[in-house]
């Protein structure tokens, strides 16, 4: 007996239709009330009516805005990609009354932004001390996984010391800087393959 054809599924891997369920209002904004973060027009009316997170407004340390654009190989933006971030507080601590976590969908020409507190530094391998940085995962159209980089910030204290970054090659370190463009914010592009291609790392 034959298998009957049940038609063609739809080409996209992971998207344009994962992120529906996923980013809220204020997930890209892990100080303040703000609505950053979602794609309302791509989402029913009444959807985020559970999913909105209250977030402490007084939480110590240098509020910053970092955004950029996520793009694929041929520098075209992707509308339909996930950005996430993770991250310790000012004081280099993880968990705590800052949550460190925050998602951000993609606008039309492939841009984010995320408010957050600038990290403090953190312990590394060896009792090392790393630099300043945030964790960064990206799930997109045409990707079978989660794409898992860092941003560092170019102004920031111990980059030549970091022990992760110190396993990049000096050439492609600045894929992983944030460039200061105004006073607390921060510009930091992802570039899923190509030239200027963002260093990615196995996790």
């Amino acid at each position: 007996m034959v298998a009957p054809r049940l038609g063609q599924t739809p080409w996209q891997t992971v998207g344009p239709f994962f992120h529906y369920a996923l980013p809220h209002p204020g997930g890209a904004d892990l100080v303040g009330g703000s609505d950053a973060g979602a794609r309302p027009d791509l989402t029913a009316p009444g959807h985020f009516g559970l999913a909105r997170l209250t977030r402490p407004m007084d939480i110590a340390g240098e509020t910053i805005e970092i955004e950029g654009q996520v793009l694929d190989g041929a520098g075209e933006p992707l509308p339909d990609a996930l950005v996430e971030i993770w991250q310790a507080d000012a004081q280099g601590v993880y968990g705590g009354a800052f949550a460190g976590f925050g998602r951000a969908a993609t606008t039309d020409d492939g841009g984010f932004r995320f408010r957050t507190l600038r990290p403090g530094r953190v312990a590394g391998p060896g009792n090392s001390l790393q630099a300043e940085h945030i964790a960064v995962g990206v799930m997109g159209r045409g990707l079978l996984r989660r794409l898992v980089t860092r941003i560092y910030f170019e102004d920031g204290p111990g980059l030549d010391d970091d022990p992760i970054l110190a396993l990049t090659p000096p050439d492609r370190r600045e894929t992983l800087m944030a460039r200061a463009i105004g006073p607390g914010r921060y510009r930091f592009d992802i570039v899923l393959q190509g030239t200027g291609e963002t260093v990615f790392f196995d996790v």
